[in-house]
């Protein structure tokens, strides 16, 4: 249920700023050119991070975002990189150029695809193409990325999940697997890097105003009524979580999944 789509940076207090000095902490986003990945990406280079973002196909969109973070923070260090995480072979060369960059503070996947068809009429090439996107990506670019976290006794990993992982949506079946099998490794994870200084969390956004659900915007009107907010999420809104978890504050919250649905999630049934 989560998409894409762009809005003004949220900005944390001080408290959460990264100081802006050579020690600035190194992210890495995964589809950080638009809607909810763009959102992060501004709201990390606005706290102090040097940004790498990953894109598929939005060119444009990810040169002028490029362009606006170097322009808006001259001290920091930002990059863009062009990868189909759809392509094995693609994300095991990216994998190899991560990890012979310097360690990594946090990385958050971002990237996904949707798939909306009943569970009966899937097709198994395109289920697996969005397995590939959503689930094999993250756990290769991980692989990559979590050794040095390990060395360095300090790391970030969030994974933007839905919360179609947890409840039932028609049409949602392999989306909802991904996602699924996303949350699952996210917890086993967390598990494992606890000792080392390294936590591992799920984000869960219910409807987000994105150009994701712009197939659905002659529901959107019904779709609101079912949400005790009465509204969609903002991409801003999914940032600022994003930028709590690299926080020094956030430093004991590991393992956990955080949906951020408006209450979608907290109640059986719609409003009456």
């Amino acid at each position: 249920m989560s998409g894409a789509g762009s809005g003004a940076c949220l900005i944390f207090p001080e408290i959460f700023l990264v100081s802006n000095s050579n020690n600035t902490k190194r992210v890495l986003v995964t589809g950080g050119a638009r809607g909810i990945g763009s959102a992060i990406v501004r709201s990390l280079g606005a706290s102090g991070y040097d940004v790498q973002f990953v894109y598929h196909s939005s060119d444009e969109r990810a040169q002028s975002l490029l362009q606006e973070l170097k322009n808006a923070y001259k001290g920091q260090n930002f990059a863009a990189h062009k990868v189909d995480l759809g392509e094995r072979a693609a994300v095991d060369v990216f994998a190899e150029q991560l990890s012979e960059q310097d360690t990594f503070y946090a990385f958050v996947h971002n990237a996904g695809q949707s798939y909306d068809t009943l569970a009966a009429l899937v097709d198994q090439d395109r289920a697996e193409a969005i397995m590939q996107v959503n689930f094999w990506s993250l756990t290769r670019l991980i692989t990559a990325l979590v050794r040095p976290m390990t060395r360095a006794r300090s790391g970030r990993i969030v994974n933007i999940g839905s919360v179609v992982a947890l409840r039932g949506s028609t049409g949602n079946s392999i989306y909802a697997a991904t996602k699924g099998a996303a949350l699952s490794y996210l917890r086993t994870l967390a598990i494992e890097l606890a000792p080392k200084g390294v936590t591992a969390n799920t984000i869960a956004p219910g409807f987000v105003d994105t150009d994701l659900l712009s197939n659905y915007a002659a529901y959107r009107e019904k779709i609101e009524k079912q949400i005790p907010a009465g509204r969609y999420a903002q991409a801003d809104e999914i940032a600022g979580l994003v930028q709590y978890l690299l926080s020094p504050q956030a430093a004991y919250v590991t393992g956990s999944l955080l949906p951020i649905d408006g209450g979608l999630m907290a109640g059986l049934g719609g409003k009456r």
